[in-house]
Protein backbone atom coordinates (compact mmCIF):
# COMPACT_ATOMS: atom_id res chain seq x y z
CA UNK A 1 0.00 0.00 0.00
CA UNK A 2 1.43 3.13 -0.83
CA UNK A 3 2.74 5.41 2.16
CA UNK A 4 1.05 8.30 3.09
CA UNK A 5 0.57 10.92 5.73
CA UNK A 6 -2.46 13.27 7.31
CA UNK A 7 -1.55 16.01 4.76
CA UNK A 8 -5.53 17.19 4.68
CA UNK A 9 -4.15 21.02 5.93
CA UNK A 10 -1.24 21.05 3.87
CA UNK A 11 -0.76 24.49 1.57
CA UNK A 12 0.51 23.27 -2.18
CA UNK A 13 2.20 25.75 -4.45
CA UNK A 14 -0.71 26.14 -7.07
CA UNK A 15 0.97 24.96 -10.16
CA UNK A 16 1.38 21.50 -8.07
CA UNK A 17 -2.17 22.15 -6.97
CA UNK A 18 -3.36 22.70 -10.20
CA UNK A 19 -1.53 19.04 -11.86
CA UNK A 20 -2.85 17.06 -9.27
CA UNK A 21 -6.58 16.54 -10.15
CA UNK A 22 -4.71 15.55 -14.07
CA UNK A 23 -3.33 13.19 -12.11
CA UNK A 24 -6.31 11.60 -10.48
CA UNK A 25 -8.31 11.54 -13.66
CA UNK A 26 -5.65 10.08 -15.49
CA UNK A 27 -5.76 7.36 -12.36
CA UNK A 28 -9.69 7.11 -12.69
CA UNK A 29 -8.80 6.18 -16.42
CA UNK A 30 -6.24 2.80 -14.82
CA UNK A 31 -9.11 2.19 -12.03
CA UNK A 32 -11.82 1.73 -14.81
CA UNK A 33 -9.25 -0.40 -17.06
CA UNK A 34 -8.34 -2.88 -13.70
CA UNK A 35 -4.73 -1.06 -13.78
CA UNK A 36 -2.82 -2.41 -10.18
CA UNK A 37 -0.24 -0.49 -10.22
CA UNK A 38 1.49 2.98 -11.80
CA UNK A 39 4.95 4.65 -12.15
CA UNK A 40 5.57 8.31 -12.22
CA UNK A 41 7.06 7.62 -16.01
CA UNK A 42 3.40 6.28 -17.11
CA UNK A 43 2.11 9.16 -15.60
CA UNK A 44 4.48 11.32 -17.51
CA UNK A 45 3.96 9.65 -20.66
CA UNK A 46 0.26 10.09 -20.40
CA UNK A 47 0.44 13.28 -19.29
CA UNK A 48 3.51 15.64 -21.18
CA UNK A 49 4.84 15.90 -17.23
CA UNK A 50 7.96 15.80 -16.12
CA UNK A 51 8.44 12.58 -14.29
CA UNK A 52 10.54 14.44 -11.94
CA UNK A 53 8.19 16.79 -11.41
CA UNK A 54 5.47 13.96 -10.75
CA UNK A 55 7.27 13.02 -8.04
CA UNK A 56 8.09 16.49 -6.42
CA UNK A 57 4.37 17.20 -6.58
CA UNK A 58 3.41 13.47 -5.14
CA UNK A 59 5.80 14.30 -2.43
CA UNK A 60 3.85 17.05 -1.03
CA UNK A 61 1.43 14.71 -0.03
CA UNK A 62 3.88 12.37 1.31
CA UNK A 63 2.54 9.55 -0.90
CA UNK A 64 5.54 7.31 -1.99
CA UNK A 65 5.51 4.21 -4.03
CA UNK A 66 7.14 1.17 -3.99
CA UNK A 67 10.92 0.75 -5.57
CA UNK A 68 10.89 -0.75 -9.62
CA UNK A 69 7.05 -1.26 -8.74
CA UNK A 70 5.65 2.57 -8.19
CA UNK A 71 2.19 3.57 -7.10
CA UNK A 72 -0.85 0.81 -6.60
CA UNK A 73 -3.39 2.32 -8.36
CA UNK A 74 -6.29 2.11 -5.76
CA UNK A 75 -4.34 3.46 -2.77
CA UNK A 76 -3.04 6.57 -4.93
CA UNK A 77 -6.53 7.82 -6.63
CA UNK A 78 -8.27 7.07 -3.04
CA UNK A 79 -5.22 9.71 -1.46
CA UNK A 80 -5.94 11.90 -4.14
CA UNK A 81 -9.45 12.18 -4.03
CA UNK A 82 -9.49 12.81 -0.26
CA UNK A 83 -6.39 15.15 0.04
CA UNK A 84 -8.50 17.33 -2.92
CA UNK A 85 -11.17 17.34 -0.04
CA UNK A 86 -13.62 15.87 -3.33
CA UNK A 87 -15.04 13.50 -0.64
CA UNK A 88 -15.89 16.07 1.62
CA UNK A 89 -19.47 17.26 0.94
CA UNK A 90 -19.72 20.99 -0.08
CA UNK A 91 -22.55 23.35 0.11
CA UNK A 92 -22.62 26.37 -2.58
CA UNK A 93 -25.04 28.80 -3.75
CA UNK A 94 -24.70 29.77 -7.09
CA UNK A 95 -26.08 33.44 -8.35
CA UNK A 96 -27.25 34.23 -11.01
CA UNK A 97 -29.19 32.01 -13.00
CA UNK A 98 -28.93 32.51 -16.70
CA UNK A 99 -27.36 30.29 -19.49
CA UNK A 100 -24.03 29.47 -17.78
CA UNK A 101 -25.57 29.32 -13.79
CA UNK A 102 -28.41 26.93 -15.48
CA UNK A 103 -25.96 25.12 -16.69
CA UNK A 104 -24.20 24.31 -13.54
CA UNK A 105 -27.11 23.54 -11.66
CA UNK A 106 -27.65 20.79 -13.66
CA UNK A 107 -24.30 19.41 -13.97
CA UNK A 108 -24.76 17.20 -11.18
CA UNK A 109 -21.45 15.40 -11.79
CA UNK A 110 -20.37 18.11 -9.65
CA UNK A 111 -21.69 16.39 -6.62
CA UNK A 112 -18.97 13.43 -7.55
CA UNK A 113 -16.69 15.95 -6.26
CA UNK A 114 -18.28 17.00 -3.14
CA UNK A 115 -19.86 20.16 -4.21
CA UNK A 116 -23.50 20.34 -3.73
CA UNK A 117 -25.17 23.54 -5.12
CA UNK A 118 -28.53 23.69 -2.56
CA UNK A 119 -29.53 26.82 -4.35
CA UNK A 120 -29.63 29.69 -6.34
CA UNK A 121 -30.46 33.11 -6.51
CA UNK A 122 -31.76 35.93 -8.89
CA UNK A 123 -33.19 39.25 -9.83
CA UNK A 124 -35.55 37.67 -12.29
CA UNK A 125 -38.83 37.54 -10.62
CA UNK A 126 -40.28 35.00 -13.19
CA UNK A 127 -37.55 32.81 -11.89
CA UNK A 128 -37.54 33.28 -8.39
CA UNK A 129 -39.50 30.77 -6.61
CA UNK A 130 -38.99 27.92 -9.12
CA UNK A 131 -36.90 25.30 -8.84
CA UNK A 132 -34.06 23.53 -11.27
CA UNK A 133 -33.03 20.26 -10.98
CA UNK A 134 -34.99 20.44 -6.94
CA UNK A 135 -32.37 23.39 -6.65
CA UNK A 136 -35.00 26.17 -5.53
CA UNK A 137 -34.39 29.63 -6.80
CA UNK A 138 -34.55 33.03 -4.87
CA UNK A 139 -33.90 36.59 -5.35
CA UNK A 140 -30.41 38.12 -3.63
CA UNK A 141 -32.08 39.71 -0.57
CA UNK A 142 -32.65 36.61 0.67
CA UNK A 143 -29.39 35.07 0.71
CA UNK A 144 -28.15 35.70 4.34
CA UNK A 145 -31.53 33.90 5.85
CA UNK A 146 -30.58 30.89 3.53
CA UNK A 147 -26.99 30.83 4.54
CA UNK A 148 -28.01 30.59 7.98
CA UNK A 149 -30.27 27.75 7.33
CA UNK A 150 -28.13 25.86 5.02
CA UNK A 151 -24.38 27.23 6.30
CA UNK A 152 -23.67 26.98 2.31
CA UNK A 153 -19.77 27.71 2.66
CA UNK A 154 -18.80 28.11 -0.94
CA UNK A 155 -20.75 31.41 -3.56
CA UNK A 156 -21.06 30.71 -7.28
CA UNK A 157 -20.73 33.88 -9.20
CA UNK A 158 -22.63 33.99 -12.52
CA UNK A 159 -23.88 37.06 -13.03
CA UNK A 160 -23.25 40.24 -15.35
CA UNK A 161 -19.80 41.60 -14.91
CA UNK A 162 -21.71 45.11 -14.13
CA UNK A 163 -23.19 42.86 -10.97
CA UNK A 164 -20.25 40.67 -10.07
CA UNK A 165 -18.86 43.15 -7.26
CA UNK A 166 -21.97 43.41 -5.45
CA UNK A 167 -23.34 40.02 -5.39
CA UNK A 168 -19.82 38.94 -4.13
CA UNK A 169 -19.95 42.08 -1.14
CA UNK A 170 -23.68 40.22 -0.87
CA UNK A 171 -22.65 36.72 -0.89
CA UNK A 172 -19.18 37.38 1.85
CA UNK A 173 -22.26 39.62 4.10
CA UNK A 174 -23.75 36.69 4.04
CA UNK A 175 -21.44 34.26 5.65
CA UNK A 176 -20.12 32.71 2.46
CA UNK A 177 -16.38 31.90 3.01
CA UNK A 178 -15.48 31.24 -0.46
CA UNK A 179 -16.72 32.90 -4.25
CA UNK A 180 -15.60 30.63 -7.36
CA UNK A 181 -16.03 33.82 -9.45
CA UNK A 182 -16.61 32.85 -13.49
CA UNK A 183 -16.96 36.30 -14.11
CA UNK A 184 -14.21 38.41 -16.10
CA UNK A 185 -14.83 40.79 -13.63
CA UNK A 186 -12.03 40.80 -11.19
CA UNK A 187 -14.07 40.92 -7.97
CA UNK A 188 -12.15 41.94 -4.58
CA UNK A 189 -12.60 40.41 -1.09
CA UNK A 190 -11.47 41.09 2.39
CA UNK A 191 -8.63 39.19 3.47
CA UNK A 192 -9.73 35.25 5.01
CA UNK A 193 -12.49 34.77 1.85
CA UNK A 194 -10.80 32.26 -0.53
CA UNK A 195 -11.18 33.52 -4.27
CA UNK A 196 -11.13 31.33 -7.24
CA UNK A 197 -11.31 33.10 -10.66
CA UNK A 198 -12.42 30.98 -14.05
CA UNK A 199 -12.62 33.37 -16.99
CA UNK A 200 -13.82 31.31 -19.74
CA UNK A 201 -13.45 34.96 -21.78
CA UNK A 202 -9.87 34.68 -20.58
CA UNK A 203 -9.24 31.25 -21.79
CA UNK A 204 -11.05 32.03 -24.84
CA UNK A 205 -8.88 35.21 -26.04
CA UNK A 206 -5.82 33.41 -24.90
CA UNK A 207 -6.85 30.69 -27.80
CA UNK A 208 -7.63 33.44 -30.24
CA UNK A 209 -4.17 34.85 -29.69
CA UNK A 210 -2.48 31.48 -30.01
CA UNK A 211 -4.71 31.02 -33.08
CA UNK A 212 -3.63 34.54 -34.47
CA UNK A 213 0.15 33.59 -33.47
CA UNK A 214 0.16 30.62 -35.73
CA UNK A 215 -1.55 31.97 -38.68
CA UNK A 216 0.96 34.50 -38.76
CA UNK A 217 3.59 31.70 -39.12
CA UNK A 218 1.48 30.20 -42.13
Amino acid sequence: MAQQKDTSSVLLPEPTLRRLPWYLAYIDILRTEGVATVSSTQISRALSVDASQIAKDLSFLNIKGKTRIGYEVKDLGDALTTFLGFRTPHNAFIAGVGSLGEALIRDRGLANYGLNIIAGFDVKEDICGTEICNVPIFHPDEMRARQRLSRASIGILTVPVDQAQDVADTMVAAGINAIWNFTPYRVRVRDGIVLANTSIYAHLALIYNRLNSQSHLL
